[in-house]
């Protein structure tokens, strides 16, 4: 049993704002997260999305490909549709090997709304409504599974999946094909406790995002009720190491379970701010200790 160390480019070129990072080059983006001792990456908006043209390009900076988002809508469409949809993007995981797929249900979020207060999420009311939305996660599950990938949903700020609430009622309604996407900045910024879901969850959690808070920012951030994009600009996440996220603790919960997926680096800053290298470097040394610490064996 053993863990891999992968990270996102968002530290590099960020995804929600099609502006920020534009002048770092995917090669540049791929060099310097394989110097900084990281074994994956996962997918970004500069990277091809055909396997064959992918694979060379990993191969050459001697990089595997962890995963990658995927927006799902099962709120507004069934699971038959959304298998549909996916489509394409279960082909390219498949064909380069990745184990699970980045989940995340988008319908009506906000994430990309630059001016919309991170408070205008979209929420469900009802039980009914998360009975479906879980059954319907199930089935998309349950596919992903007969194509050997696993679900990892991905609570995040501005969708319906957001606080610890929202995955208690999702992993309640839904079956164990469904797993877990633990993004300790994502829970940390809702209010919620990552060591707590990670406790509650441990045998669920299929994916692990590495991300830290800065409590400065968090505080101003939620006092202002600031947009998830402005956020990102304010400095509200970092490296693992940099902030204030108990992660001796979440390690310790992984190791506790015998976690054997990637421990992935994911963590947003606008790069003409925070060096992107020196960031990466930061973090997969600390995510290395916290690995030693917690008794995780770093795969080869």
């Amino acid at each position: 049993m053993s863990v891999r160390l992968g990270i996102n480019p968002i530290g590099w070129t960020n995804d929600c704002m099609g502006w920020l990072g534009d002048f770092i080059s995917l090669d540049t983006c791929l060099a310097e997260a394989r110097k900084a001792g990281f074994a994956g990456v996962e997918l970004g908006r500069k990277f091809p999305r055909e396997g064959k043209r992918l694979k060379p390009i990993l191969d050459r900076y001697g990089l595997k490909l962890v995963s990658g988002w995927y927006s799902a809508e099962l709120v507004r469409r069934d699971a038959k549709a959304e298998i549909a949809a996916m489509k394409d993007h279960l082909k390219l995981l498949r064909s380069l090997g990745a184990e699970v797929m980045v989940f995340a249900e988008t319908s009506g979020e906000i994430i990309n709304q630059v001016g919309a207060p991170i408070s205008r999420r979209p929420k469900l009311s009802t039980a009914a409504e998360w009975k479906s939305l879980g059954r319907r996660f199930t089935q998309v599950a349950e596919h992903l599974l007969e194509n050997d990938v696993r679900m990892a949903v991905h609570h995040h700020m501005g969708t319906v999946i957001e606080t610890s609430d929202d995955v208690d009622r999702l992993l309640e309604n839904s079956g164990d094909a469904v797993g877990l996407l633990l993004d300790t900045g994502h829970m940390t910024f809702s209010g919620g406790d990552p060591v707590a879901v990670a406790k509650r969850y441990a045998q669920r959690i299929v994916h692990v995002h590495c991300k830290d808070i800065r409590r400065y920012a968090l505080t101003a951030c939620r006092r202002r009720d600031v947009s998830f994009s402005e956020a990102v600009l304010c400095g509200i996440f970092t490296a693992p190491g940099d902030g204030m996220v108990n992660f001796p603790a979440v390690f310790d919960v992984l190791g506790k379970a015998k976690y054997d997926g990637w421990l992935v680096q994911e963590a947003e800053q606008d790069p003409r701010v925070a060096h992107p290298a020196t960031y990466a470097e930061l973090g997969r040394s600390h995510m290395a200790q916290l690995c030693a610490g917690a008794k995780l064996k770093l795969a080869a």
